[in-house]
This record gives structure tokens, C-alpha cells and sequence, in this order.
């Protein structure tokens, strides 16, 4: 048999369909198998140049195979697909030697480039193992939607390296449970994970919350005051919604991570730092550095991996893990054990969420604490969410077209420059906010079918491709 063999390890017809037809060249030839005995066979011979296994088999876990197959060969790529979907999963694959970690239902272009990537060469495996199997029922990182298999991937690759990261999202979609997990999972676990909130701490106290200051460094300083840097050493330090820094502290921040060191207020020595940044922001912060609110060499310092996460708007098929989660939570502090009927599931999956998971789980303790009923229906559910709509003051966005949002938003932005202008280049940028979201929704509304989005755009394919390119958008098309 010449050229490059695949070996595939799963009993999913779809995964050899797609891959004998993508990869139907001379150069490459597909073995399949479901069993692990035939798998590490085939590997024990030296056959085969890529695997690609499924965790869950008749006869072994592959995530139990995997060390053994590159204690044997380790320089044979191996890719690891489960229907588990789950953030230790991929955790575990990661820190067991895997090239990659894809979920199922899988998105088909993103496996042919996976496995093309993985051909051409590996890449190495991370240095220390995660916690062990207990550590997956304490976390608080739910869902299994594609929008979180993205987010469970990005953390199994970055708990091994020590780059900054910039999670994005809006109030109450967990960031700092991201963060957390960057640390608990990472290298520096054994070190402190120390978070401070920008938002809340009034501006002229932020830099010696920071950096700390020394006794008689201002009015009220009468005593040394260590800062969160130094609280943080050999950790993690997690600064929330970095966005409302001062513009002060930001040229600060920036030296420290330019010159791995820093000085306290009032201080004149040096203190080195050894520090992992993990930043947090609510805000478009591209826009705000485009408004001259926040340095740019400061956000690309930060921004080394982006991590966005999803509104529960746009991951309510999540919402019953999450209702099942929260529940057990109150259980484990003492409240009485509740369900919730699939009527009253129907109705959480109806809402919107503005206030994203966090209001989903104030909701769900609300109902715990104070329902009579063992098994809560949908009736309470729609008598909860009525208040909550009730209580949300009326807003000017209510009920106003596009084009008055659109100019809203544009006021206050021109407002936020005074007297001088924005920077040039304004129209591309309002073209690339409003396309975005516009191509997003199209594509989601088709299921990824980029024909019929396109139909509905009014546009043709390869105009859509190209602004999907531009765009940076991911195109998901699941094959079950």
C-alpha cells in the first residue's frame, strides 16, 4: 500500500465518507476499525501515518489507548473525536498526547484541515498532566453546544503555555470560570489565582491596588500595602473588565509586561514579577482603542488569544445542563431537591437571557429555595420571566428601527471624541459591524448551508465565501 495511510478508529460511516472523498488521492489510502485491538495492531506493525479514534469503543476507552500508542510511536499524529463533549474530555486528550480534539457531531471542513495540518507535521504534546477524573464533577464550565466545544478546544491548548489571554463576553457569561479553569488546569496551578475587577475600584486607586505603595506614599497610606502583582507571583492574575482601566494605569501595566518588572507607589526598587495575564472585558475594546480610550499596544499585549464567549442566547440547547447543574448545587448547600417538568425546559429555552447565565442560575436558586412544588412546571417559570420583563425599565432601544439604532450608536460614538474626529477608516469599520453579525445570523438561520444563505443574502456564493473569509467567520455544518 503506498503513500500516506490513515487509520481510523470509529464506527461513524460519515468520518470515512468524508474523508475518502476529501482525501481521495493516490497519495492517501483509509483503514478503518472499530475495535482498539485491531487499532493497536496496526500500530505495534508500524502500519498507518495518521490515526484518527473515537474515545468510547467496544473493547477499550481511546483516551486509555492514546499514551501507550505514543509511548510506542510518538511521533504518529493522533486525532481525537467524542461524543462526550465535554471540557475535561478534551482536557484529557490534549494531555494525553492528542494532535487535536473535535467534537461530535463534527464540522467537516475543520476535520479535512485538521487532518492535512496534521500530515504535513505534529505538534508537541503539553509538558504536565491535568487533575484527575474527580476534577470533571466540580467544575462549573457546562454545555455541550458547538459554540462551547470551541471554547473546551482553546483551554485544552492554552492550561500548556503562558500566553496572555483576553476572554471577551457579555456580563454573566462566566469569564472568570474560564479563567479559573486556565489556571486550576494549568502549569502554574499550584500558584495563586488572584482576581481584581477594574470596574470596582475607584481610578485613582487602581494603580496602588495593582503595584501596592509603601507606607507615607499619599495622604491615608500608613502602611506598606502589597499589590495584587506581588499576591499573584508564580500564579495567575486575572484582570476583570480591563476595559474601564484608566488610561494611567494602562502605560503602567504596559511597562510591567514589556519589562517583567515593576515599582511600588512610593517605592524606588525594582521588583520583578513572574505573573500569567488573563484579562477580561464586556466592552468591543477595538472600539475603544479606536476612540483613544485604550492603548493599542496595551490591547495587543493582552490580546496574544483571543477567547470569546458565547451569550446563553446563542447556546440554549446548554440550558438543561446548566438548570441540572445549578440544581445540584443547591442541593449540596442544603436546599430541598427539585426538577424541573419539560414544559418548564420548553419555556427556559424560549427567553433570551439578557442577563446570560447568571440569571439563569439566580433564577433556577430562586425556584429552589422558594417553590413548593417537588416538580416546578412551566406555569412558574412564566410567572418569573413575567417579572423580570416587568422590572426591566423601559429603554430607548425598545421597538426602534435598525437605521435609528444604527444612529444612536454612531452619536455616541462621535461624542465620546469631543471636538476632534475618529480615526480615518470609519466607514469599513460600521461596514465590518454591521456585516458581521448580518452574515452570522444569515448562516445560522441556513444551518452553515452557504447556498441558501447566500439566496438569502441576495448575494452570490463566492461573494459570501470571500466575506466570510474577511469576516473571520465560523461556518459549522454538522454530519451525524
Amino acid at each position: 500500500m503506498s503513500g500516506e495511510l490513515i487509520l481510523i478508529a470509529d464506527d461513524d460511516a460519515a468520518i470515512r465518507k468524508v474523508l475518502s472523498k476529501a482525501l481521495g488521492r493516490a497519495d492517501f489510502n483509509v483503514r478503518t476499525t472499530s475495535n482498539a485491538a485491531t487499532l493497536w495492531r496496526w500500530v505495534e506493525n508500524g502500519e498507518g501515518d495518521l490515526i484518527i479514534t473515537d474515545v468510547v469503543m467496544p473493547d477499550e476507552d481511546g483516551l486509555e489507548l492514546l499514551p501507550r500508542i505514543k509511548r510506542l510511536r510518538p511521533d504518529i499524529p493522533v486525532i481525537v473525536m467524542s461524543a462526550r463533549n465535554t471540557l475535561m474530555t478534551a482536557l484529557r486528550a490534549t494531555e494525553r498526547g492528542a494532535y487535536e480534539y473535535l467534537s461530535k457531531p463534527f464540522d467537516i471542513n475543520k476535520l479535512i484541515s485538521v487532518v492535512q495540518s496534521a500530515l504535513r507535521g505534529a505538534a508537541a504534546a503539553p509538558e504536565e498532566p491535568v487533575q484527575g477524573r474527580d476534577a470533571e464533577e466540580n467544575l462549573p464550565i457546562v454545555g455541550r453546544s458547538p459554540a462551547m466545544q470551541e471554547i473546551y478546544r482553546l483551554i485544552a491548548r492554552l492550561v500548556s503555555i503562558d500566553l496572555s489571554v483576553l476572554i471577551s463576553g457579555e456580563s454573566g457569561t462566566g469569564k472568570e470560570l474560564v479563567a479559573r479553569a486556565l489556571h486550576q488546569f494549568g502549569k502554574r496551578r499550584h500558584g495563586p489565582f488572584v482576581a481584581i475587577n477594574m470596574a470596582a475600584i475607584p481610578k485613582d486607586l487602581i494603580e496602588s491596588e495593582l503595584f501596592g505603595h509603601e507606607k507615607g506614599a499619599f495622604t491615608g497610606a500608613t502602611a506598606r500595602h502589597v499589590g495584587r502583582f506581588e499576591q499573584a507571583e508564580g500564579g495567575t492574575l486575572f484582570l476583570d473588565e480591563v476595559g474601564d482601566m484608566p488610561l494611567e494605569a494602562q502605560t503602567r501595566l504596559l511597562r510591567v509586561l514589556q519589562e517583567g518588572e515593576f515599582t511600588t507607589i512610593g517605592g524606588r526598587t525594582p521588583i520583578r514579577t513572574d505573573v500569567r495575564i488573563i484579562a477580561a472585558t464586556n466592552h468591543q475594546i477595538r472600539q475603544i482603542v479606536d476612540q483613544g480610550l485604550f492603548r493599542e499596544d496595551l490591547f495587543y499585549r493582552l490580546n496574544v488569544v483571543p477567547l470569546r464567549l458565547p451569550p446563553l442566547r446563542e447556546r440554549k440547547s446548554d440550558i438543561p445542563d446548566l438548570v441540572r447543574y445549578f440544581l445540584s448545587a443547591a442541593v449540596a448547600e442544603g436546599l430541598p431537591e427539585k426538577a424541573f417538568s419539560a414544559g418548564a425546559m420548553d419555556r427556559l429555552q424560549q427567553y433570551d437571557w439578557p442577563g446570560n447565565v447568571r440569571e439563569l442560575e439566580n433564577l433556577v436558586r430562586r425556584l429552589a429555595a422558594l417553590s413548593a412544588d417537588d416538580i416546578i412546571g412551566p406555569e412558574a417559570i412564566a410567572a418569573e420571566l413575567a417579572e423580570a420583563v416587568a422590572g426591566k425599565a423601559p429603554s430607548e432601544e425598545d421597538g426602534e428601527s435598525l437605521g435609528a439604532a444604527v444612529e444612536r450608536h454612531l452619536s455616541r460614538y462621535f461624542s465620546a471624541h469631543a471636538d476632534a474626529l475618529p480615526p480615518p477608516g470609519l466607514y469599513d469599520r460600521v461596514l465590518h459591524e454591521v456585516e458581521r453579525p448580518l452574515v452570522t445570523l444569515s448562516l445560522q438561520a441556513t444551518r452553515g448551508n452557504q447556498i441558501r444563505a447566500a439566496a438569502l443574502l441576495g448575494l452570490n456564493r463566492n461573494t459570501l465565501r470571500k466575506k466570510i473569509r474577511e469576516l473571520k467567520i465560523p461556518v459549522v455544518r454538522a454530519a451525524k
